[in-house]
Protein backbone atom coordinates (compact mmCIF):
# COMPACT_ATOMS: atom_id res chain seq x y z
CA UNK A 1 0.00 0.00 0.00
CA UNK A 2 2.87 2.56 1.05
CA UNK A 3 4.32 1.87 -2.38
CA UNK A 4 1.06 2.27 -4.09
CA UNK A 5 1.38 5.64 -2.69
CA UNK A 6 4.27 6.53 -3.70
CA UNK A 7 3.57 5.48 -6.76
CA UNK A 8 0.45 7.91 -7.28
CA UNK A 9 2.56 10.78 -5.69
CA UNK A 10 5.26 10.16 -8.58
CA UNK A 11 3.33 10.39 -11.51
CA UNK A 12 3.15 13.83 -13.02
CA UNK A 13 0.13 15.73 -12.41
CA UNK A 14 -2.34 16.29 -15.52
CA UNK A 15 -3.93 18.95 -16.66
CA UNK A 16 -7.30 20.82 -16.44
CA UNK A 17 -9.46 20.23 -19.58
CA UNK A 18 -9.70 23.75 -20.64
CA UNK A 19 -12.65 24.13 -23.46
CA UNK A 20 -11.68 24.63 -27.33
CA UNK A 21 -12.54 28.11 -28.74
CA UNK A 22 -15.50 28.48 -30.80
CA UNK A 23 -14.41 27.18 -34.49
CA UNK A 24 -16.80 28.91 -37.52
CA UNK A 25 -16.78 26.46 -40.46
CA UNK A 26 -15.15 28.08 -43.78
CA UNK A 27 -17.43 30.03 -46.55
CA UNK A 28 -17.82 26.98 -49.44
CA UNK A 29 -16.70 27.59 -52.97
CA UNK A 30 -20.13 28.34 -54.00
CA UNK A 31 -20.38 31.67 -51.58
CA UNK A 32 -16.75 32.85 -52.61
CA UNK A 33 -17.86 32.85 -56.35
CA UNK A 34 -21.50 34.22 -55.40
CA UNK A 35 -19.13 37.07 -53.90
CA UNK A 36 -16.60 37.50 -56.34
CA UNK A 37 -19.66 37.48 -59.19
CA UNK A 38 -21.40 40.45 -57.33
CA UNK A 39 -17.95 42.53 -57.15
CA UNK A 40 -17.50 41.92 -60.53
CA UNK A 41 -21.12 42.97 -61.27
CA UNK A 42 -20.62 46.19 -59.40
CA UNK A 43 -17.35 47.04 -61.16
CA UNK A 44 -18.86 46.39 -64.23
CA UNK A 45 -21.54 48.57 -63.62
CA UNK A 46 -19.42 51.04 -62.26
CA UNK A 47 -17.53 50.62 -65.31
CA UNK A 48 -20.57 51.10 -67.75
CA UNK A 49 -22.03 53.98 -66.13
CA UNK A 50 -18.46 56.43 -66.62
CA UNK A 51 -18.45 54.68 -70.10
CA UNK A 52 -22.09 56.28 -70.88
CA UNK A 53 -21.15 59.34 -68.77
CA UNK A 54 -17.75 59.79 -70.66
CA UNK A 55 -19.94 59.23 -74.19
CA UNK A 56 -22.79 61.39 -73.19
CA UNK A 57 -19.70 64.40 -72.11
CA UNK A 58 -18.13 64.09 -75.56
CA UNK A 59 -21.20 63.90 -77.89
CA UNK A 60 -22.78 67.18 -75.99
CA UNK A 61 -19.37 68.72 -76.77
CA UNK A 62 -19.05 67.68 -80.20
CA UNK A 63 -22.89 69.32 -80.62
CA UNK A 64 -21.69 72.28 -79.12
CA UNK A 65 -18.74 72.69 -80.92
CA UNK A 66 -20.63 71.85 -84.27
CA UNK A 67 -23.44 74.59 -83.31
CA UNK A 68 -20.66 77.20 -82.99
CA UNK A 69 -18.54 76.41 -85.77
CA UNK A 70 -21.93 76.15 -88.10
CA UNK A 71 -23.15 79.45 -86.35
CA UNK A 72 -19.84 81.30 -87.29
CA UNK A 73 -19.78 80.04 -90.87
CA UNK A 74 -23.21 80.56 -91.44
CA UNK A 75 -22.49 84.48 -89.99
CA UNK A 76 -18.98 84.97 -92.19
CA UNK A 77 -21.45 83.70 -95.27
CA UNK A 78 -24.57 85.82 -94.44
CA UNK A 79 -21.61 89.17 -93.68
CA UNK A 80 -19.57 88.35 -97.39
CA UNK A 81 -20.63 85.65 -99.98
CA UNK A 82 -24.71 85.38 -99.32
CA UNK A 83 -24.59 89.61 -98.18
CA UNK A 84 -27.72 91.00 -100.53
CA UNK A 85 -25.43 93.32 -102.50
CA UNK A 86 -27.17 96.66 -104.35
CA UNK A 87 -27.58 96.05 -108.30
CA UNK A 88 -26.04 98.77 -110.52
CA UNK A 89 -28.62 100.07 -113.25
CA UNK A 90 -26.73 102.26 -116.01
CA UNK A 91 -27.74 104.46 -119.08
CA UNK A 92 -25.34 102.97 -121.72
CA UNK A 93 -26.20 105.67 -124.26
CA UNK A 94 -29.31 107.34 -125.80
CA UNK A 95 -30.20 107.48 -129.56
CA UNK A 96 -32.56 109.75 -131.93
CA UNK A 97 -33.56 107.69 -134.89
CA UNK A 98 -35.59 108.98 -137.64
CA UNK A 99 -35.34 112.74 -136.71
CA UNK A 100 -37.49 114.45 -139.24
CA UNK A 101 -37.62 118.62 -138.48
CA UNK A 102 -40.42 120.14 -140.49
CA UNK A 103 -41.67 123.81 -140.95
CA UNK A 104 -45.14 123.20 -139.42
CA UNK A 105 -47.97 125.53 -138.56
CA UNK A 106 -48.10 129.31 -137.50
CA UNK A 107 -48.26 128.49 -133.87
CA UNK A 108 -45.42 125.89 -134.37
CA UNK A 109 -43.05 126.81 -137.16
CA UNK A 110 -41.13 123.90 -136.79
CA UNK A 111 -42.26 120.31 -136.53
CA UNK A 112 -39.70 117.63 -134.78
CA UNK A 113 -40.41 113.67 -135.10
CA UNK A 114 -37.93 111.28 -133.70
CA UNK A 115 -37.80 108.16 -131.76
CA UNK A 116 -35.95 107.56 -128.93
CA UNK A 117 -34.00 104.35 -127.95
CA UNK A 118 -32.40 104.08 -124.92
CA UNK A 119 -29.98 101.45 -123.84
CA UNK A 120 -30.10 100.67 -119.85
CA UNK A 121 -27.93 97.64 -118.20
CA UNK A 122 -28.70 95.92 -115.12
CA UNK A 123 -25.25 94.47 -113.32
CA UNK A 124 -26.30 91.97 -110.83
CA UNK A 125 -23.52 91.56 -108.39
CA UNK A 126 -25.18 88.66 -105.87
CA UNK A 127 -24.97 84.91 -106.06
CA UNK A 128 -28.39 84.76 -106.54
CA UNK A 129 -30.69 85.86 -109.98
CA UNK A 130 -32.12 89.32 -109.41
CA UNK A 131 -35.67 89.06 -110.43
CA UNK A 132 -37.03 92.41 -112.03
CA UNK A 133 -40.51 93.55 -112.67
CA UNK A 134 -42.17 95.91 -115.75
CA UNK A 135 -40.25 98.78 -115.58
CA UNK A 136 -40.74 102.50 -116.90
CA UNK A 137 -38.78 104.69 -117.93
CA UNK A 138 -39.68 108.68 -118.50
CA UNK A 139 -37.99 111.06 -120.49
CA UNK A 140 -38.69 114.76 -119.86
CA UNK A 141 -37.26 118.23 -121.97
CA UNK A 142 -37.57 121.32 -120.29
CA UNK A 143 -39.87 120.02 -117.43
CA UNK A 144 -42.69 118.47 -119.57
CA UNK A 145 -42.60 114.68 -120.12
CA UNK A 146 -41.91 113.76 -124.21
CA UNK A 147 -42.22 110.30 -123.71
CA UNK A 148 -42.75 107.17 -121.73
CA UNK A 149 -40.57 103.96 -122.22
CA UNK A 150 -41.88 100.44 -120.92
CA UNK A 151 -39.59 97.28 -120.77
CA UNK A 152 -40.82 93.69 -119.73
CA UNK A 153 -39.99 91.81 -117.02
CA UNK A 154 -37.00 89.67 -116.57
CA UNK A 155 -34.04 88.08 -114.42
CA UNK A 156 -30.72 88.43 -114.55
CA UNK A 157 -28.53 85.69 -113.20
CA UNK A 158 -25.94 85.42 -110.10
CA UNK A 159 -22.71 88.32 -111.05
CA UNK A 160 -24.33 88.51 -114.91
CA UNK A 161 -25.07 92.17 -116.39
CA UNK A 162 -28.21 91.98 -118.78
CA UNK A 163 -28.75 94.82 -121.37
CA UNK A 164 -32.41 96.39 -122.23
CA UNK A 165 -33.25 98.75 -125.18
CA UNK A 166 -36.36 100.66 -124.41
CA UNK A 167 -37.82 102.28 -127.79
CA UNK A 168 -40.50 105.34 -127.91
CA UNK A 169 -41.75 107.70 -130.24
CA UNK A 170 -41.46 111.52 -128.74
CA UNK A 171 -44.17 113.78 -128.38
CA UNK A 172 -43.75 116.22 -131.39
CA UNK A 173 -46.10 118.30 -129.80
CA UNK A 174 -43.87 118.72 -126.99
CA UNK A 175 -40.47 119.39 -128.52
CA UNK A 176 -41.77 121.78 -131.19
CA UNK A 177 -42.43 124.91 -129.28
CA UNK A 178 -39.08 124.99 -128.04
CA UNK A 179 -37.04 124.31 -131.60
CA UNK A 180 -36.66 127.13 -133.95
CA UNK A 181 -35.47 126.21 -137.78
CA UNK A 182 -31.87 127.95 -136.84
CA UNK A 183 -31.07 125.23 -134.14
CA UNK A 184 -32.19 122.39 -136.79
CA UNK A 185 -30.05 123.58 -139.46
CA UNK A 186 -26.55 124.20 -137.75
CA UNK A 187 -26.82 122.43 -134.64
CA UNK A 188 -27.83 122.78 -130.87
CA UNK A 189 -27.10 120.61 -127.91
CA UNK A 190 -30.38 119.87 -126.56
CA UNK A 191 -30.65 118.38 -122.89
CA UNK A 192 -33.39 115.06 -122.11
CA UNK A 193 -33.68 113.99 -118.49
CA UNK A 194 -34.76 110.60 -117.80
CA UNK A 195 -36.20 108.66 -114.78
CA UNK A 196 -36.67 104.88 -114.17
CA UNK A 197 -37.77 102.84 -111.41
CA UNK A 198 -37.14 99.12 -111.18
CA UNK A 199 -38.40 96.58 -108.52
CA UNK A 200 -37.00 93.44 -108.08
CA UNK A 201 -36.02 90.42 -105.60
CA UNK A 202 -32.98 88.88 -104.66
CA UNK A 203 -33.08 85.48 -102.96
CA UNK A 204 -30.72 83.49 -101.64
CA UNK A 205 -30.68 79.79 -100.96
CA UNK A 206 -34.57 80.66 -99.89
CA UNK A 207 -32.83 82.16 -96.94
CA UNK A 208 -31.87 85.93 -97.90
CA UNK A 209 -34.69 87.74 -99.39
CA UNK A 210 -34.50 91.02 -99.76
CA UNK A 211 -36.83 93.35 -102.29
CA UNK A 212 -35.08 96.62 -104.13
CA UNK A 213 -36.44 99.41 -105.61
CA UNK A 214 -34.05 101.00 -108.03
CA UNK A 215 -34.03 104.73 -109.02
CA UNK A 216 -32.42 106.50 -111.64
CA UNK A 217 -32.44 109.78 -113.11
CA UNK A 218 -30.18 111.00 -115.94
CA UNK A 219 -28.99 114.12 -117.58
CA UNK A 220 -28.78 113.60 -121.57
CA UNK A 221 -27.10 115.95 -124.01
CA UNK A 222 -27.92 115.64 -127.74
CA UNK A 223 -26.97 117.43 -130.53
CA UNK A 224 -29.45 117.19 -133.01
CA UNK A 225 -29.52 118.52 -136.67
CA UNK A 226 -31.87 118.19 -139.65
CA UNK A 227 -28.97 117.11 -141.71
CA UNK A 228 -28.49 113.55 -140.15
CA UNK A 229 -31.10 110.56 -139.44
CA UNK A 230 -29.67 108.82 -136.27
CA UNK A 231 -28.07 110.88 -133.22
CA UNK A 232 -26.46 109.54 -130.24
CA UNK A 233 -26.11 111.34 -127.02
CA UNK A 234 -22.72 113.56 -126.59
CA UNK A 235 -22.95 112.84 -122.91
CA UNK A 236 -24.89 111.07 -120.17
CA UNK A 237 -24.62 111.77 -116.40
CA UNK A 238 -26.92 109.31 -113.83
CA UNK A 239 -27.15 109.51 -110.01
CA UNK A 240 -28.93 106.42 -108.79
CA UNK A 241 -30.34 104.52 -105.94
CA UNK A 242 -31.30 101.47 -103.90
CA UNK A 243 -33.45 101.17 -101.28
Amino acid sequence: MATAGVAEKNEPTRPLAIPSPSVHPAASDEEEYAAAAASNAKRWRKTQYLRRRRCALWCGGCCVTSVVVVGIVVLALALTVFKVKDPELTMNRVTLEGVDGDLGTGRHPVSVNATLNADISIKNPNVASFRFDRSETDFYYTGETVGVAYAPDGEVGADRTVRMNVTLDLLADRISPNVNITDLIFGQDYNLTSYTAISGRVNVLGIYKRDLNIKMNCTITLEVSSFVSTVQSKNTACVGSVS
